[in-house]
């Protein structure tokens, strides 16, 4: 008796609040984010501990660069599942992305817990790449008395090698093109381009020729490059 009262009365809301959550996701993937947003907190209200409602809203929330907001829906999906790699670099993402806009001083007193973060999602999943990736910028971007660390970038760039040849010397292309060494980052770019062939290889290539060594005619040509090969896949 107790399995059929189950069917009549808590099946029904089962699946309309499915249905509910499919909708929205359409209207996410459909970058409809307003309509997507009322209608995963209508959600929410119902099943407060949703974690797929509470990722996408902290998305959403990111997507409006609404830090704040992104930061409470993502601590909260660390506090319901702390084991899940994901949650943490979010979660440092979206700090890092308030301590960027904000005060010089305020922001210093954010950067350990974006590094903490990340490194913990590495903790998690070992070959998490886009910590790594997240690492890498912050290490470079970071003035040394503060903790910049080329060194530290560098390691992060090693192991991405390791994990995908590709994000490895596209990493170290990044960091030498930051440091303005552009000759050793064009020659990372070309290895990455060679082990992988991607889209994004050709682009920074193309983007270093155009806007960092003054060769329009060089980023052009390895463009039309990429397009004859993706042409010849098709």
């Amino acid at each position: 008796m107790k399995h059929i009262i189950y069917l009549f009365v808590f099946l029904p809301i089962m699946m309309w609040a499915q249905s509910d959550f499919d909708k929205a996701e359409k209207l996410f993937k459909a970058q409809k984010f307003e309509q997507a947003q009322l209608v995963f907190e209508s959600i929410l209200k119902t099943n407060p501990s949703d974690l797929r409602t509470i990722e996408y809203l902290g998305d959403i929330a990111g997507h409006y660069k609404s830090w704040d907001k992104a930061i409470g829906y993502y601590k909260k999906l660390k506090q319901l599942k702390p084991t899940e790699a994901d949650y943490h670099f979010k979660y440092g993402g979206v700090l890092g992305m308030k301590a960027k806009d904000s005060n010089k001083f305020k922001a210093l007193g954010m950067i350990d817990e974006v590094k903490s973060s990340f490194e913990k999602a590495i903790s998690l999943n070992p070959k998490h790449i886009e910590s790594r990736w997240a690492l890498i910028e912050l290490y470079i971007q970071l003035p040394g008395i503060v903790g910049g660390s080329e060194s530290k970038a560098l390691k992060y760039s090693g192991e991405l090698l390791r994990l995908s040849p590709v994000d490895g010397y596209l990493s170290r292309g990044h960091i030498e093109e930051y440091f303005k060494r552009y000759t050793v980052a064009e020659q990372h770019y070309k290895k990455a381009i060679l082990v992988g062939g991607s889209k994004t290889s050709y682009q920074k290539l193309a983007n270093l020729y155009k806007n960092k060594m003054r060769d329009p005619e060089k980023a052009k040509a390895i463009l039309e490059t990429c397009n004859k090969k993706n042409q010849d896949r098709t």
